[in-house]
């Protein structure tokens, strides 16, 4: 049950609204605390910690924390994890970098909502031997990390929205290493090559550009801000806004997504420019269910939700975007406060 203030955006969502998404986000949890995509559906690292983050947004900490202890018992020897699961069982084994570090975003905002040091402690073995893993492919000449390995190795190729995420997950691990008192200078200065990478060599990432992840993501991981941040809005902001709809999640195919378009709220926030994040987050609750949950996106072509799926994930964005705008928690600045 929840513990503490909801989140609330006024005009757009009440406490009442964030609760409903949040139980409909808990009621999905499996036995063994695995958060996927919506019941019956699969289980990936990412979202799941994402999910456990708007739970723990909402109040219901018990389950985030049963999300959090489900990531420490699934973690492989090697600081990875499977790419999916689906009901307990390893559907891909194959491990992707960004999955990976994500645990570090998620036990910092963890540990900042509930000043749980005790249970920190206890999963920060897990975020460790995970960065450890992900600083294993930090193998581009620039600094890049490639994004995954499989048994015949690494993939060879570098993402720009894994590895701004990755940036973010990075600070949000040194954080808690000084918090904990563990030190971890080998990742001061893999941070600094991948800010570098980030900032200085774009030909270093796949060209993803038509996704609309890449256009914002360098700002929603920190390692753009400032003037050079607004201009990047700016460049894009036609290409992939759909006024009343929220944002296509490709530029190239009329389709409209709630999760990008929340977190594109947040990169927004961080930058202060908040009547267009409020705009935003209000244009997307046409994806909102009477229960609280909510569809992936809208094919404004013909006006059909799809995929037919209510993803936990997107409704953990909403629930994230709403602590951001209302400033509720004490870890709604997780994107847009200074870790360091």
């Amino acid at each position: 049950m929840p513990g503490a203030d909801l989140p609330a955006v006024p005009g757009i969502l009440n406490a009442l609204d964030i609760q409903r998404t949040a139980e409909s986000i808990a009621a999905t949890q499996e036995p063994d605390g695995a958060l996927p995509w919506f019941t019956g559906g699969h289980t990936d690292p990412w979202d799941h910690i994402e999910s456990a983050m708007a739970l723990t947004a909402a109040g219901f900490w018990d389950e985030a924390r049963t999300a959090y202890i489900w990531s420490a018992k699934t973690q492989r020897d090697d600081g990875s994890w499977p790419m999916q699961f689906r009901a307990g069982a390893i559907e891909n084994p194959d491990a992707d970098t960004n999955f990976c570090a994500y645990l570090a975003t998620g036990l910092r905002h963890y540990l900042t909502s509930t000043g749980d040091s005790t249970f920190a402690r206890e999963m920060w073995p897990t975020v460790r031997s995970a960065i450890d893993f992900v600083l294993e492919l930090q193998l581009g000449p620039h600094g890049e990390i490639h994004w995954s390995r499989n048994d015949e190795g690494s993939s060879g190729e570098a993402l720009l929205t894994g590895c701004s995420s990755i940036f973010h997950s990075l600070h949000c691990a040194l954080s808690l290493a000084t918090e904990l008192g563990d030190p971890q200078p080998a990742w001061e200065t893999a941070v600094l090559r991948l800010g570098n990478a980030l900032r200085e060599h774009p030909e270093a990432f796949l060209d993803k550009s038509r996704y609309s992840m890449d256009w914002y993501y360098p700002i929603l991981g920190g390692v753009l801000r400032g003037e050079v941040a607004h201009q990047r809005i700016r460049a894009h902001w036609d290409e992939f806004v759909m006024p009343g709809l929220g944002i296509r999640c490709v530029s190239d195919a009329p389709w409209v997504t709630g999760a990008e378009t929340c977190e594109l709220v947040l990169a927004l926030d961080t930058l202060g420019d908040t009547d267009r994040a409020l705009q935003l987050f209000a244009d997307m609750q046409h994806l909102r269910d009477s229960d609280g949950s909510y569809w992936t996106g809208l094919v404004f072509a013909d006006g059909k939700r799809w995929p037919e799926e209510r993803t936990t994930w997107t409704a953990g964005a909403v629930i994230l975007a709403a602590d951001a705008l209302s400033r509720t928690t004490l870890a709604n600045g997780i994107f847009r406060d200074s870790l360091r």
